[in-house]
């Protein structure tokens, strides 16, 4: 399978380009999305992508999506290049295994995060006032310790290149409405706990995710990228050890490498092979445990 920075599908306008995903326009109700093998950390584009990374996104959405039909409605329209229109066959390199046609929505402004355990920004802020996002949490946990209850803490979402900052849900409410808020609030909170639960029987602990949802006719919808190595902590449940940071099958491993040998200012330096071909591997091992299946395109 090629590796996949950027597409040129000449055929359709290019709406957006992401850190990670090319949007293109197919007509007034539908989107093609390609999710390329670019890799992004700390905000910034890597100059290095990581083999398969694209396909693992997609596919791994894919199956995501599919479960969770009996909890949200999703934009999904195509999964597969033989059911795309005619005229996107001759990009079969750059689309196969890649690419999903999905509905337009109106995607909310927040991303809609839910922790299980305390880790990452959460575990910085508990340190300093005993809160994550405005929680107030019992005293004596420990880094990676699994919380009373998982946690719904909202972020805003970024442009390219800005920051997603955490946010209470009083301002929540404020940008969508007490009524999504308390449907996406409980929708995230019911994906999480289903994931959860076949990730254990899968060997993974996810320590946290993101989900980000759009409207379509007043409906609320799943879109964009589900319980990713991207978009989620994902811990070996037998090697789980709370009281301090976890391996992972995330980009974690990748961003721990980056922050030793690069102070975040752009641009961010060259990847070794080595850390290219273990984060490559990482999430190809992912998919592996959450699916039951190899990765195999075309």
């Amino acid at each position: 399978m090629d590796t996949v920075t950027a597409t040129t599908i000449d055929t359709y306008p290019l709406l957006a380009q992401g850190k990670v995903r090319d949007i293109y326009g197919l007509d007034d109700d539908t989107l093609l999305i390609v999710t390329t093998d670019r890799m992004s950390a700390f905000d910034v584009v890597l100059p290095d992508p990581i083999p398969f990374k694209g396909a693992v996104l997609n596919q791994l959405t894919i199956f995501w999506m599919n479960r969770f039909r009996s909890l949200v409605e999703n934009h999904l329209k195509a999964t597969e290049l033989k059911d795309f229109p005619k005229d996107l066959q001759q990009y079969e390199r750059e689309l196969d295994g890649r690419a999903v046609i999905v509905k337009r929505t109106s995607p909310l402004p927040i991303e809609c995060i839910v922790r299980g355990y305390l880790s990452g920004s959460g575990w910085k802020d508990y340190t300093k006032n005993g809160q994550v996002c405005g929680y107030d949490l019992p005293d004596g946990l420990r880094e990676s310790d699994k919380l009373p209850n998982p946690l719904f803490t909202p972020s805003t979402k970024a442009e390219l290149g800005g920051h997603d900052e955490n946010i209470t849900l009083d301002q929540a409410r404020e940008s969508v409405g007490q009524g999504i808020l308390d449907s996406v609030s409980s929708i995230s909170h019911n994906l999480y706990e289903q994931g959860l639960n076949h990730a254990e029987s899968r060997g993974i602990i996810i320590a946290d995710t993101k989900f980000e949802f759009g409207l379509a006719d007043g409906e609320i919808m799943l879109i964009d990228e589900v319980l990713t190595p991207d978009s989620s902590r994902f811990w070996p449940r037998q090697e789980y050890q709370p009281g301090q940071g976890q391996n992972s099958f995330d980009k974690q491993y990748l961003r721990d490498w980056l922050s030793a040998n690069w102070d975040k200012t752009p641009p961010a330096p060259r990847l070794p092979e080595d850390v290219i071909a273990n984060t490559r591997d990482k999430y190809l091992e992912a998919y592996r445990l959450l699916t039951g299946q190899e990765l195999t395109i075309g």
